[in-house]
């Protein structure tokens, strides 16, 4: 893919230090740090080498990389690692995409309570997937999936959502049997709906009984439980988005599914069309008015606001595992699962003697793309000639979760 003409860094380098001395009082540290990343990834404060090539005597400089969560230019490699770690978890079945959407007013309450409600999240939309499939009257069987968290949508807005990838089948109570779900159709949309509903109002309103939950500004006066539960009443009888579809044909085709979502950041830097006279623009999709394409400008104050509220509390993991791909019974539960389908009950493994140490060879190895090729006669190879090290600055923060 060619490489974007305009990056978030671009946008930072350029603002943030206006965007730091306006809103000094409001930064948490986390997204003090995801800007500090971002505007040192692959410049000279990071170090890095001098490569030239073995033919034509190019030479190019490669700074490091912040490897930030959080950093549109930090993904690829994580991303081609996962796919490989994933595919020893590959089952022979249909596989299912559903995603559980907050709705608004609770999305309000998260922005200011990050890490309680995304865990709520987590949590509620967890156990209504394994409750309602454990039902005979749906699918009666334990299934395992993964929850990858996000929480924007298209034009940068706060819209926390899970995006959940579930293998159409589980194992019975007794565990002696493969338990499939009909072809094209995994568990009711509505049942799974009202259930999460249910539940996650339940657990929300726990938080603020035990003062978990803290309010400000336009929120602040739902401190006061009357308060609390007009704001909540509305949301009891209206349909929350559950949204549920097969995501393509095979196992195989599921990796790539998966990675366009559980490495994604708020925005990539393709997306950004230019930057001039403190304007940001950038494409995006319009889901209300039939996927329309549209172009979105923006000043880089807004920009840049709508860009950090996307950065996660510190620790909070954004890809989680549950039921038989749980981390503790994975092992012996893929097998059990493998052995029912008639699979191989051990997955291929990679040797790590095998592995290549370097990551322009290990990205070599897993994407078939080469970091080595000469961009200039593309036939000789970048070698390494000389080192930089890092100027006297703060370490980047690595945050890879």
């Amino acid at each position: 893919m060619e490489r974007p003409k305009f990056e978030v860094a671009d946008i930072i380098r350029q603002y943030g230090d206006d965007y730091r001395q306006h809103h000094e009082q409001s930064l948490s540290t986390a997204q003090r740090r995801v800007l500090h990343a971002i505007e040192m990834c692959r410049t000279a404060a990071l170090g890095g080498h001098v490569e030239q090539c073995d033919s034509c005597q190019h030479q190019r400089i490669a700074y490091d990389s912040c490897r930030n969560r959080h950093c549109p230019k930090c993904q690829s490699l994580a991303r081609a690692e996962w796919i490989e770690q994933r595919h020893a978890e590959l089952l022979d079945c249909q596989y299912f995409h559903v995603v559980f959407t907050l709705p608004e007013p609770i999305a309000a309450i998260a922005f200011q309570n990050k890490a309680l409600v995304y865990n709520l999240l987590f949590t509620t939309t967890a156990e209504t997937l394994r409750t309602i499939a454990a039902d005979p009257k749906h699918l009666g069987a334990a299934i395992g999936f993964l929850a990858v968290l996000h929480t924007w949508g298209q034009n940068l807005i706060h819209h926390p959502h899970l995006h959940c990838l579930v293998p159409g089948g589980g194992l019975s109570p007794d565990g002696q049997c493969w338990v499939d779900c009909r072809r094209g159709f995994f568990l009711p949309v509505r049942v799974l709906s009202r259930y999460f509903r249910r539940r996650f109002l339940e657990r929300l309103e726990q938080a603020f009984e035990t003062g978990e939950l803290k309010f400000f500004s336009s929120l602040e006066h739902l401190r006061e439980r009357d308060a609390f539960q007009r704001y909540l009443a509305p949301l009891r009888a209206q349909e929350w988005v559950v949204y549920a579809k097969p995501p393509c044909a095979g196992p195989e085709q599921v990796l790539d599914y998966l990675a366009r979502y559980t490495h994604r950041t708020a925005i990539s830097n393709h997306r950004i069309l230019d930057i001039d006279d403190a304007t940001v623009r950038f494409r995006w999709r319009d889901y209300r008015d039939g996927n329309r394409n549209k172009i979105m400008a923006l000043s880089a104050e807004e920009f840049i606001r709508r860009f950090l509220l996307h950065v996660l509390p510190l620790g909070l993991q954004r890809i989680r595992y549950y039921g038989f791909l749980a981390n503790r019974y994975r092992k012996e539960k893929l097998a059990r699962c493998r052995e029912l389908l008639g699979m191989s009950i051990e997955p291929p493994s990679l040797d790590e003697s095998d592995t290549p140490r370097d990551y322009r060879d290990r990205y070599e190895a897993l994407t078939g793309i080469s970091l080595r090729q000469c961009p200039n006669c593309h036939t000789g190879r970048m070698l390494i000639i000389e080192r930089t090290t890092r100027r006297g600055i703060a370490p980047p923060v690595i945050d890879t979760s």
